[in-house]
């Protein structure tokens, strides 16, 4: 099977094209929530809420859904957001749902 076909749609090139970018902190909604915001013509990718500020800055982000999970955020080891991706949404002023 070619590499090309097993690659997550965000890494295909697909830089420039505007997106909203849903961060999954393994919510059971979450791809019910992917498919709501395609249902109205909009692009959108899933991502882990671990992602990397690195990789999510390559994106031309218009909005970050984040989407919540069974942890309580006062939960010690649950799942956060980087100080890096905060600071680049900040910097880049991306509203955050």
């Amino acid at each position: 099977m070619s590499e090309e076909y097993l690659k997550q749609s965000s890494q295909l090139g697909n830089l420039a094209r505007p997106q909203v970018a849903i961060l999954d902190f393994g919510s059971q909604y979450s791809h019910l929530i992917a498919r709501r915001v395609r249902e109205m013509n909009v692009y959108c990718e899933l991502y882990s809420c671990l992602v990397s500020a690195e990789e999510l800055g390559k994106h031309q982000l218009t909005a970050v859904i984040l989407s919540g999970g069974p942890n309580s955020v006062y939960e010690e080891g649950s799942p956060h957001v980087s100080k890096d991706i905060w600071a680049m949404l900040k910097e880049r002023e991306v509203p955050i749902l």
